[in-house]
């Protein structure tokens, strides 16, 4: 096949970098998908290859061009995301999950949907009063709901945020940790808190808790409570039993929402226990109000290494 090239002039150094990512890791990735051979010289990007093999190079980096004409950071997903959205004509539809921004966290980086089924996941949280999402760990599935539940709180579109999951030992025990029972669930709700000092400043977070307006919790203080007017995220739902589950979903007041994360292929049950979300995903996955949303390995938004173990993970269990 005759080969050819073609040269992008990038509008500065900064948006040389961002398009390159860190050692150039980005044009690795796109040259491994294409077989292309891509040189960056300052802010000329030099793409070599077959014609067709160029054109579609070409047409990933134009789709990525409001991530880089503002020197924003470029992942794998966004990535991954435009090779999808070039190779089944979706470049308008990606266009707008990068220009859609969620929410600026404290340090000012912007919070966006990387991926299609991401942009499915915080569609279906705004649209719907339950949401399940359902996917390998990296996806973003507790952090989209989070910020959602932020803006949701900071904009009075609710009263108070509640973030609960059920304190399922991962090969620990509660009572061989220190403290009262408080310190002892805390390590269960790390990733909880986590998620909020993205947003709030952690000295106003006991302030906010104190008033009600943010609570923190495991999923047994949940019982015999209505909650209304709020926003509430079950986290790790796979480590619920069927009637935890229930439990909790029968708790929704009026003015509420719900999110249920979780991945059922990392369950911490103890053997032959039936996990509370693989059975509600198929006794609710008829009714109307609900949304399931499945990410998958693809959706994985961590270090590009965790995107791999996923990938290994499915396919030995399949």
């Amino acid at each position: 096949m005759t080969e050819t090239s073609q040269t992008i002039q990038l509008p500065s150094i900064d948006s040389a970098i961002a398009l390159g990512g860190t050692n150039e890791d980005n044009l690795d990735l796109l040259s491994r998908h294409t077989g292309v051979k891509i040189i960056l010289r300052g802010q000329d990007l030099l793409i070599l290859g077959t014609e067709k093999s160029v054109e579609r190079t070409i047409r990933v980096v134009q789709s990525l061009e409001p991530l880089w004409s503002e020197a924003k950071t470029i992942s794998r997903p966004d990535i991954m995301t435009a090779f999808h959205a070039v190779d089944t004509g979706r470049t308008d539809e990606y266009q707008e999950i990068q220009n859609n921004v969620l929410a600026r966290t404290r340090k000012g980086d912007l919070i966006r949907a990387k991926t299609f089924k991401q942009k499915q996941y915080v569609k279906s949280i705004q649209t719907h009063d339950i949401t399940f999402g359902i996917g390998p760990a990296g996806t973003g599935k507790t952090f989209l709901a989070a910020v959602l539940a932020v803006q949701a709180l900071l904009k009075d579109r609710c009263d108070r945020m509640i973030l609960t999951r059920p304190a399922v030992e991962a090969g620990e025990k509660l009572g061989f940790l220190p403290g009262d029972l408080q310190q002892k669930v805390n390590p269960f709700l790390r990733p909880l808190y986590d998620a909020l000092y993205e947003f709030i400043d952690p000295e106003k977070i006991p302030d906010l808790m104190e008033r009600g307006k943010i609570e923190v919790a495991p999923l047994a203080y949940m019982r015999g409570r209505t909650l209304s007017n709020a926003f509430v995220i079950v986290d790790e739902a796979q480590n619920t039993s069927p009637a935890q589950l229930k439990m909790v979903l029968t708790r929704l007041g009026f003015g509420s929402k719900m999110v249920v994360t979780g991945d059922i292929t990392q369950t911490d049950l103890p053997d032959r226990q039936q996990s509370g979300l693989v059975v509600s995903s198929k006794i609710l996955k008829s009714v109307e109000g609900i949304a399931f949303c499945y990410l998958s390995q693809a959706d994985v938004v961590r270090h590009p290494l965790v995107q791999k173990i996923v990938a290994a993970y499915e396919k030995y269990e399949n």
